[in-house]
C-alpha cells in the first residue's frame, strides 16, 4: 500500500487529495493546524496530525515523529493568501513575513526533514502546491504582492531542492483557479477536478520532469 502525506489536509484541496487518494486505496498521512476541524478527514480513515507549518521547529518535530516512515508521495499544501489588497505605498510586513513563512520556507522546511523518507519509497515524489500568480512571466496584471512573491519564491527553493535532491522527484503544480475558500465561488473549476488532475500528473511525473511547474492539466508553465 503507497503513502502519501499532505499537509494543511483539513480542508479545500488537501481534503480532496485525501479523499481521492483514500478512495484508491492508499494510506493517508494527513496534518491540520486545528484537530477540532478534522472529522471529514477521520471519517476516511487517515492518520491526522496535528501541525501548523509556520512553525518550523515543529515542523522538524514531526520530521523526527515519522523518521521511520516510508512515504511516497509527500504534497507540500498548506497555504494562506497573505494581505490580499497590499500595494507599494501600504506594506503589511507582518502580513508579508506570514506569507513568506508559510508559502515558502515552510514547504521547504517539510521537505528537508522528509527527503530520507520519500527517498526510501518507490514513487520517492515531492510536490508543491504553487500558483500559476508565482510566474513572473506570465504576470500581465500586476498586484497581489505578498501573494505572488511567495509563491515565486516558492518555485525557487522547490526547484534548488531538486536540484540537490536528484534521487527524488520533484515538482511544483498549479491546480488551477478552483471554487476553494481562497479562490471563491466563481472559479472556473471544482476540487475534486482539480486535484484528479493534479493527480494525474502526479502519476506521470519521472525525472525528466523533476524540478519542474506544471498546471492541473500537465502542461508546463514559465517561471
Amino acid at each position: 500500500m503507497p503513502t502519501v502525506l499532505i499537509t494543511g489536509a483539513n480542508r479545500g484541496l488537501g481534503l480532496e487529495f485525501a479523499r481521492q487518494y483514500a478512495a484508491d486505496g492508499w494510506r493517508v498521512i494527513a496534518t491540520s493546524r486545528s484537530l477540532e476541524k478534522t472529522a471529514a478527514l477521520r471519517a476516511l480513515r487517515a492518520e491526522v496530525h496535528p501541525l501548523d507549518v509556520a512553525d518550523i521547529a515543529a515542523v522538524a518535530a514531526f520530521g523526527r515523529e515519522l523518521q521511520r516512515e516510508t512515504i511516497d508521495v509527500l504534497i507540500a499544501n498548506a497555504g494562506i493568501a497573505g494581505p490580499r489588497g497590499m500595494t507599494a505605498e501600504a506594506i503589511d510586513a507582518a502580513g508579508w513575513a506570514e506569507t513568506f513563512r508559510v508559502n515558502a520556507m515552510a514547504p521547504l522546511a517539510l521537505a528537508g526533514v522528509f527527503a530520507v523518507q520519500v527517498a526510501r519509497s518507490e514513487q520517492r515524489k515531492m510536490i508543491a502546491i504553487g500558483s500559476r500568480l508565482g510566474s513572473i512571466s506570465v504576470n500581465n496584471e500586476g498586484g497581489m504582492f505578498a501573494y505572488r512573491s511567495s509563491k515565486a519564491a516558492l518555485n525557487a527553493v522547490w526547484h534548488s531542492f531538486a536540484i540537490d535532491h536528484r534521487e527524488l522527484v520533484v515538482a511544483v503544480l498549479h491546480p488551477g483557479w478552483v471554487r476553494t475558500d481562497m479562490g471563491g465561488k466563481s472559479a472556473a473549476l471544482g476540487v475534486d477536478e482539480s486535484v484528479a488532475g493534479m493527480r494525474r500528473v502526479i502519476a506521470g511525473l519521472g525525472k525528466a520532469e523533476s524540478g519542474g511547474f506544471f498546471s492541473h492539466d500537465g502542461g508546463p508553465i514559465p517561471w
